[in-house]
Parts: C-alpha cells; sequence; structure tokens
C-alpha cells in the first residue's frame, strides 16, 4: 500500500464518523471500529509454491446505543466515499429499528474518551517478486512446509464524543515447518516488521541442525518428573494460558481465574517471574473497543507477587474497580516476560540430564483453581545427557501447576527473549504477540 493509499483510507474513515456524528440524535451514542489490511498471502509445501494471493479487505463495526440498550452491524469498508456511506447509514437505520426490542443491558459502557491517537509503523518488507526466490533459496532442498503472510494491518477507531484512533502497521510472519523422510518435523517462526536475510538464514540453519538430530531413533520415556527446558516459543504458549481464566479481574471476580490463590497471597511465584504488558514496541494497538488508552506499560505481576489485573470499563462498572484500558476479553495483547541469567551457550549444560522442549500444544487447563495445565509437546523435542542432546522423543503429554513450574520447581529464565507473533488468520491478520525468555525447570511433570 502506498503512502497516498493509506492518507485516502483514513480520510475516508475520518469523513464516516463525522457523517454519523451529523445524523446522531441527541440520546444516541456510537462506536465505529475499522479493520482492514493489504496482505501477500503464499503457502509452501514441499519447497514448492502451491497457494499465492493479494487480500484486499475491510470492514466497520457499528455500535448504536440508546436508553441503556446497544445493537451492531458490520459491514464492508471500501474506501469508496458513496459506497462505505451508503452501507453506513443502512446499518445506522436498522440498529434504530433494532434497538427497543433488545434488553437493558445494566453494565453498558458508554464511550466517554475524547483523546486521539494516530501510529503508523512503516517496515521494510520482501515484495511478490522476491519472497519466493528470497525463501526457497535456503531450502530447496528441504521438505519445506509453511505460510507467508506480510502486508499492512490497519485498526482504527471513532465514536460520538469525537474519539479517534488511528493504528497501521507494516509486519509479516512465515509459520513453517521442515520435515525429515519419517515425518517428523522442525517448527520454525520467523516474524517482524523489517525482513532480515542473515537472521533467516541463522534461523533456517539451527532448524537443519535440530532435523539430523531428528533421525535419530526416539528415546522412549516413562512417566515421571524430568528436568526441562523450554524453548521461548513453549514459555509463550504457557504464557497465553494466563488469557484464559488468568489475569482478567472479571475471571477472578467470578471465580474462575487460576491465578486466585494469588490474588488472595496465598502463594505466590518465582521472585524471578516478572511479567508486564509493553506496548512501546508498537505491535499492537493501545486502544480497545470503547476507545480507552491503556498505559504504554503495565506490571501485572513482580517477582512473583500479582500487582495489577487487567481490568475493562466494563468489569469496572460491574465490581466497583478502575478500568485500566482493558480490552473486552481482558486478555493479554502484548506481554513481555522478563528475562533471567540463563545464557544460550549454558542451557544443554545446566539441564545436563532432561527434556529440551521446543513446542506445546493442545494445551488446556486440567484444574484451573490449582494452576494445573495440562498439554502435549510437539516437533522438534529431545533427551539431554551429559549436557548433549542424544536423542528426539516421542510426544509426551504434561500435567503440572503454574505454581510449581513458575514458582518453587523454577530454575532461570535466559538472558535474552524472543519475539513469539500471533499467527492466525481467521477473518484477518491477527497482531501483536509474546516477546518472551526461555526457561529451565526442575521435575516437570509428564503423564503418558
Amino acid at each position: 500500500m502506498t503512502k497516498e493509499q493509506l492518507t485516502a483510507l483514513e480520510v475516508s474513515f475520518d469523513q464516516l464518523i463525522a457523517s454519523l456524528l451529523e445524523k446522531r440524535e441527541e440520546s444516541e451514542h456510537f462506536t465505529a471500529k475499522l479493520s482492514s489490511e493489504q496482505s501477500q498471502f503464499t503457502r509452501f509445501n514441499y519447497a514448492k509454491v502451491r497457494q499465492t494471493g493479494y487480500v484486499i479487505d475491510g470492514w466497520v463495526e457499528l455500535t448504536l446505543m440508546q436508553d441503556q440498550r446497544s445493537g451492531f452491524r458490520q459491514f464492508p469498508f471500501t474506501g469508496n466515499w458513496e459506497v462505505d456511506w451508503q452501507l453506513a447509514y443502512e446499518a445506522l437505520q436498522e440498529l434504530r429499528a433494532e434497538l427497543p426490542q433488545l434488553p437493558v443491558d445494566p453494565y453498558l459502557v458508554l464511550p466517554s474518551e475524547t483523546n486521539t491517537s494516530r501510529e503508523i509503523h512503516s517496515g521494510n518488507l520482501l515484495t511478490a517478486e522476491t519472497l519466493v526466490p528470497t525463501v526457497l533459496e535456503l531450502v530447496a532442498e528441504l521438505d519445506f512446509t509453511g505460510l507467508y503472510a506480510g502486508g499492512i494491518v490497519i485498526k482504527a477507531y471513532g465514536d460520538s464524543t469525537g474519539a479517534k484512533h488511528w493504528f497501521a502497521t507494516h509486519s509479516f510472519t512465515l509459520d513453517y515447518s521442515l520435515f525429515t523422510s519419517q515425518g517428523q518435523a522442525v517448527k520454525g517462526i520467523f516474524a517482524g516488521s523489517n525482513w532480515n536475510n542473515e537472521q533467516f538464514t541463522t534461523q533456517i540453519n539451527d532448524a537443519k541442525k535440530q532435523l539430523k538430530l531428528l533421525s535419530r531413533p526416539a528415546q522412549e520415556l516413562q512417566r515421571g518428573q524430568y528436568k526441562t527446558y523450554f524453548a521461548p516459543a513453549a514459555v509463550a504458549d504457557l504464557l497465553a494460558m494466563l488469557s484464559w481464566g488468568g489475569v482478567s479481574e472479571a475471571d477472578l471476580q467470578q471465580g474462575g481465574s487460576a491465578l486466585a490463590s494469588l490474588w488472595r497471597k496465598e502463594k505466590q511465584l518465582s521472585p524471578a517471574f516478572s511479567l508486564k504488558e509493553n506496548f512501546q514496541r508498537g505491535l499492537t494497538p493501545r486502544f480497545n473497543e470503547w476507545g480507552e488508552m491503556a498505559s504504554p506499560e503495565l506490571a501485572l505481576i513482580e517477582k512473583g507477587i500479582l500487582v495489577n489485573t487487567l481490568v475493562n470499563s466494563r468489569t469496572a462498572k460491574e465490581y466497583q474497580k478502575m478500568s485500566n484500558g482493558a480490552n473486552g476479553d481482558e486478555s493479554l495483547r502484548t506481554p513481555e516476560l522478563s528475562t533471567g541469567n540463563l545464557a544460550f551457550s549454558e542451557i544443554l549444560p545446566s539441564l545436563d540430564k532432561g527434556l529440551y522442549i521446543s513446542n506445546l500444544h493442545y494445551l488446556n487447563w486440567s484444574d484451573r483453581p490449582t494452576g494445573r495445565i495440562t498439554g502435549m509437546t510437539r516437533y522438534a523435542c529431545f533427551w539431554v545427557e551429559g549436557g548433549e542432546i542424544v536423542a528426539p522423543i516421542e510426544n509426551l503429554r504434561f500435567d503440572d501447576s503454574l505454581y510449581r513450574f513458575w514458582g518453587e520447581n523454577l530454575v532461570d529464565f535466559t538472558n535474552f527473549q524472543e519475539f513469539i507473533p500471533e499467527v492466525g488468520t481467521y477473518e484477518g491478520r491477527q497482531l501483536g504477540g509474546s516477546v518472551v525468555p526461555g526457561m529451565l525447570v526442575e521435575d516437570f511433570t509428564y503423564t503418558l
């Protein structure tokens, strides 16, 4: 997308908000949220292009509020003013007819902010012409499968108070796997706003080394407790569980949070564990569904102690709390987990004998009140002896409590972090991701 095209979309959205303000009745309130993207999608299989295309998409969600009732409509956003306004006005009229039939919402949040923001993060992405040769040059001889998604994503907001927010970012993700002839795989994600071929080459070369290790006979392990190193991608999977019955204030108030014991100060995590929301990297917008701006940073857990939860305005209204700009789900949007002292070169020597876990999947709460998480190991996971990788392992099921692996059994975090992006594309490319270190844990519990 050119700078001129981006400006035209912003002007069109501003005009849409201005027109809605003109048509608004005195007792009405509204919010309008824009999601738009122009993205290149290329799917690889067996180191060949299997599907490629360019997507231009956009939609607006208009919410109308009156007399403690609300309803919403979604309609396409094209950037063509005449088309967009016709769709918006039709949605407005439909909502006006519908609202009297809807139930009263006692915790309805009306827009009340008048602030504005504008963030545009440019990048240096591969073009459609350079994408395929750049990627396949390094993996042409391998069984390489993956999906590249790159381009510009736009999020915007406007409402009946005059608040306006505009966020646009250039970014890409290459979510890929390298397979052995026996079907084992090494998974990787390369992502950012600026394509760096040197970094990509290093990452692929590291994956090739793991691929060779996977060709060794697998080590069969019995259920039990093993010292374990979790690579950053695996740590990100565990951290994501806190968005589902973890750091949400509503979940705590309703008795559904795994951090309730931490909240009541009955337990605490390791002093090495500190978690915050960090919007300063520009990975995702700071504004939420009500146009409220979160702080650039918000500490959630400091040295093992819960110091803040995520609170949105609806929860604040229901439980007489103070909102801190959380989203509707009160989920983590741009979490950052603090580093420790474990150097990359010391990971295997410090592990000595145990498991090296690259990825996890199928995570779920097995006992949420006690913080127990279950799931499976996946992709390149190895048995280590004498500080050396000796064999791959078959997939294992684990079941352990975060109060153990982030508490008394946490040995250390690495002194480096990795960005693990959101790679979902359902209804549009997702933004954000986690910035996390690897971690070394004593006596992690494997059940199958």
